[in-house]
């Protein structure tokens, strides 16, 4: 049995999503929350497999109320629900560590599928959402590229996962927006930590600064 809450400040909307998932033997819906600050107590409260969570909403909005929750309770999945497509808000919510993000206008076998792979592990975002991280992915010059290249000896994969890090994507959001495992990611990123003689990613970051701006 999967424990659901759901976060939704639209008390309309959060009684459909309770009552679709109420039509699934495999869920839970263990509370709903009107905003973030309800939403980080009642994961202390009633401890979730996975929260589904409004964007904007009073009192403490879903990102910073993600963050909050990953912090309280690492292991509970939080899967942003929203009628919003806004960038800035993808990118937030997974680096605060969402494990996904879909737009209200998502069928019932739809989100329960998606509330499924939220809780198996898998990172959700709806192809729309995808593209418009990988179209971000490629704000970068063919001339840092070149650069990056024959410093340090990269291939041309890794000059682009290299320039993801240095524009401050997490491994996360480089494995969807290049269609990568997590551990071929990983994998890409250690290998180019170690051509680049960096410990970290902060330290690859400030590497790559210094041979870019000479």
């Amino acid at each position: 049995m999967i424990k659901v809450l759901i976060v939704d400040d639209q008390a309309i909307l959060a009684d459909g999503i309770r009552s679709v998932l109420s039509s699934c033997n495999d869920f839970e819906v263990v509370g709903i929350a009107q905003d973030g600050v309800q939403a980080v107590e009642a994961v202390k409260a009633s401890a979730p497999d996975v929260v589904l969570m409004d964007i904007r909403m009073p009192n403490m909005n879903g990102v910073i109320a993600t963050q909050e929750i990953k912090r309280v309770r690492p292991e509970t999945k939080v899967l942003i629900l929203t009628t919003f497509d806004d960038s800035d808000y993808i990118l937030n919510a997974i680096n605060y560590g969402a494990s996904g993000y879909l737009l209200k206008d998502i069928s019932a076998a739809a989100l329960i599928d998606a509330v499924k792979n939220a809780y198996t592990g898998d990172t959700i975002l709806p192809a729309k959402i995808a593209r418009r991280i990988a179209d971000a992915a490629k704000m970068v010059t063919s001339d840092r590229e070149i650069r990056l290249k024959h410093k340090f000896a990269l291939s041309d994969r890794e000059v682009e996962i290299a320039l993801m890090i240095y524009e401050g994507f997490t491994n996360k959001q480089i494995a969807v927006a290049l269609k990568l495992s997590d551990g071929t990611a990983r994998n890409y990123i250690s290998s180019i930590y170690e051509k680049l003689g960096a410990a970290s990613r902060a330290d690859a970051a400030e590497k790559m600064r210094e041979a870019l701006k000479n």
